[in-house]
């Protein structure tokens, strides 16, 4: 049976420089801090204890809404991801307005509107104000959670978990959490199948109406609008929303370790690795280091190409394409982390280089150049950032909530450029921590693991799931007495159709679709005996990319231009790929199988076979105990749950013949998931040869 082939579009991003005409033989003293206007903004309290902030902007006839809840995160417990789904469900209906309506009185204004489980943002042109305050009040106050949204969420989530299981990425965040912040804090919370069996509809309605209280509440207007316009609009529609008690909450402050831990985490058969290096910081809103930390950051690898982590690790040492790091501020609690993705073989000399790096700034006064650099770009991203209505509106929001200084943001630049090379040190020996640090790393438990105790102050390296809870090896059944190996894939061959009437198939058409980001995709696959085989993806019936082997050369075409292979493993790879029927006749080609044992698999026992190619790629293949049929596979790019099997009856030597054939794959690419569908499967047509020509 032919293994599906998926041909991936890529997005190349283009980086755009602008270089000016300067004499650049002396370098030029640094101007002085520009001035910066920023809008005034005027407040008032409502009756029902809201809070309101208006920055008025009479530029261009528009006008924003920013409500935020000044609430302290709630500890979810086995139900973690109830929060957020209350608060994306509150937009998805109303006592007297469904979803549908709700998204076509969104669209018929031109408006923009998001819910959150803190708040809501909408936006519009000015003369639509009072419709979408209308728009807005009724979705605050009258929320009723549909069930149907509920759990269709509820099975997105589940969709995205499965990728997540094999997401180094995702993997190495939800590590760092539990990690950073502890199981028992709302930031170590991470969602999982388990959670996601506990969330009702019930606690939706029960944090909302627990937490949804104007006495807690901001609402930032910013726009063409005054103060007292703004009070009129505001006692218009939601002078209604009752006041009520809101609980507070407080936690554990996480703490770094007294000695560099190191944890790690497998992503099966993985060749890179995610590294991070990370612990808890407190540093809240407005504090007196919080610009200085951001500077010293920012060389150290906080967004600046000529950042140190980006120029060790990618400029000298080649090992990634990207490094970088973050500390950011936060009322609770923040953490440091910095972060990169490198092959297997130079994981653990990516975290002395990190380690380094952090020592380095520690420890020596950085040049005047780097600083001034440092300094130019933030000076610009912070004027950049004055663009957006909602800036503005966080900008006039931190200044209330945190007790701000009035003209904190309007000396922002003043203060920066103040920072000197004293303060960055000062800021390194006071926030970097390399030897309470907690290494995270997701990547190849057969690899990587050994290479880490070094760093580790106990010399242990602890184990963690994809989760982030201790690892625990999944138990395995025995396989009962007498079953081998290959008595499980003969039970597979019969189940499809029997291993003798697959071995008189000589070609093969398959025509699935699937939608990638909303782009719907049409691939079609072409295979003949021995060893041809043709990938067409197309979009809008235009051929975007081609695979395709002739048995003696790969040619792989795509919008990124297009490459050949007599050699190599890109080439042994699709040449492995083209072979009709592989897995009837797998032994002849080097390919050995291991039974190792009954492991559960969405509900159903299955049959857990390894498999080693001859070029040393593990994976894994899953089957049923009870059909026979192979339901699920995992490589080291992802995994394929595989269903719903459908007969197919061909004449194969006068004789009528029943396969069957899954007819619904749902593949991991990277982050994604993507369910693609057979739509048409045809055997022994003859195929030209002329197909798999190549040019």
């Amino acid at each position: 049976m032919k293994k599906i082939i998926l041909s991936l579009l890529f997005i190349v991003f283009t980086v755009i420089t602008v270089t000016a005409q300067l004499d650049r033989s002396q370098r030029p003293e640094p101007g002085p801090a520009p001035e910066i206007q920023l809008g005034e903004f005027e407040t008032f309290s409502m009756d029902n204890g809201m809070q309101v902030i208006v920055v008025e902007n009479r530029k261009v006839p528009v006008i924003s809404f920013q409500l935020t809840l000044d609430i302290d995160p709630v500890l979810e417990g086995d139900a973690k991801g109830y929060v957020n789904f209350a608060g994306q469900l509150m937009r998805e209906g109303t006592e007297s307005r469904s979803k549908e309506e709700i998204d076509e009185a969104i669209d018929f204004l031109g408006a923009n509107l998001s819910t959150s489980s803190r708040g809501m943002f909408a936006s519009s042109l000015t003369r639509h104000k009072d419709d979408l305050m209308d728009l807005m009040s009724d979705i605050l106050l009258n929320p009723v959670f549909p069930e149907e949204e509920l759990q269709r969420r509820i099975n997105q989530a589940r969709t995205g978990l499965q990728s997540a299981k094999t997401d180094a990425n995702t993997i190495a965040r939800n590590v760092s959490s539990t990690q950073v912040y502890g199981y028992d804090h709302p930031y170590g919370e991470v969602m999982t199948e388990e959670t996601l069996d506990n969330i009702s509809v019930e606690l939706l309605r029960e944090y909302y109406n627990t937490y949804f209280k104007p006495n807690v509440a901001y609402m930032v207007i910013v726009g063409d609008i005054n103060k007292e316009e703004a009070r009129e609009l505001m006692n218009d529609y939601f002078s209604q929303w009752e006041p009520g008690e809101v609980p507070s909450q407080t936690y554990p402050t996480p703490v770094p370790p007294q000695g560099r831990r190191v944890a790690f985490a497998e992503r099966p058969g993985a060749s890179q690795s995610v590294v991070s290096i990370t612990y808890p910081v407190v540093l809240q809103p407005g504090h007196e280091d919080a610009i200085n930390v951001s500077v010293m950051n920012s060389i150290l690898g906080g967004g600046v190409f000529s950042g140190r982590l980006m120029q060790n690790l990618r400029e000298d040492k080649g090992y990634t394409y990207g490094a970088r790091s973050n500390i950011s501020t936060d009322p609770v609690v923040s953490r440091f982390v910095a972060r990169t993705e490198v092959r297997n073989s130079v994981t653990d000399s990516t975290v002395v280089e990190i380690l380094h790096e952090m020592d380095r700034l520690i420890n020596e006064p950085v040049e005047e150049e780097d600083l001034d650099l440092v300094k130019s770009f933030m000076t610009g991203q912070f004027a950049r950032s004055l663009e957006s209505p909602r800036t503005m509106a966080r900008y006039a929001l931190n200044i209330e909530r945190y007790d701000l200084p009035e003209d904190y943001y309007a000396t922002y630049l003043e203060r920066l450029n103040a920072v000197t090379v004293e303060d960055v040190q000062q800021m390194a020996q006071k926030y970097l921590k390399p030897e309470n640090a907690i290494v995270v790393v997701a990547g190849n438990k057969e690899e990587v693991p050994a290479t880490l105790e070094k760093f580790s102050a106990t010399g242990e390296v602890e184990i963690f799931d994809e989760f982030g809870q201790p690892y625990v090896e999944a138990e395995l059944t025995a396989v009962p007495d007498g079953i081998t190996v290959q008595n499980v894939l003969n039970d597979y061959f019969d189940a499809v159709g029997g291993k003798k009437n697959f071995d008189k198939i000589d070609d093969m058409i398959q025509v699935m679709t699937t939608s990638i980001q909303g782009m719907d995709l049409t691939i079609t696959s072409y295979q003949k005996a021995p060893h041809h085989m043709r990938v067409e993806t197309a979009m809008g019936g235009n051929v975007m990319s081609e695979q395709i082997f002739n048995g003696e050369k790969a040619v792989v075409t795509s919008p990124m231009g297009r490459q050949e292979f007599t050699e190599g493993p890109e080439f042994e790879m699709m040449k492995m790929q083209a072979v009709l029927n592989m897995e009837m006749n797998y032994e002849e080609h080097g390919i050995e199988k291991s039974l190792l044992g009954i492991e559960e698999v969405d509900g159903s026992p299955a049959y857990k076979v390894e498999v080693l190619s001859p070029q040393g790629q593990r994976s894994l293949e899953y089957y049923d105990t009870q059909s026979g049929l192979k339901i699920r596979t995992e490589t080291p790019e992802g995994f394929a749950r595989i269903s719903d099997y459908r007969e197919v009856e061909v004449e194969v030597e006068g004789k009528p013949r029943v396969f069957k054939f899954p007819f619904k794959v749902e593949q991991q690419a990277g982050p994604q998931l993507m369910e693609m569908t057979v739509e048409e499967i045809k055997i022994n047509t003859n195929i030209e040869e002329s197909r798999f020509d190549i040019d």
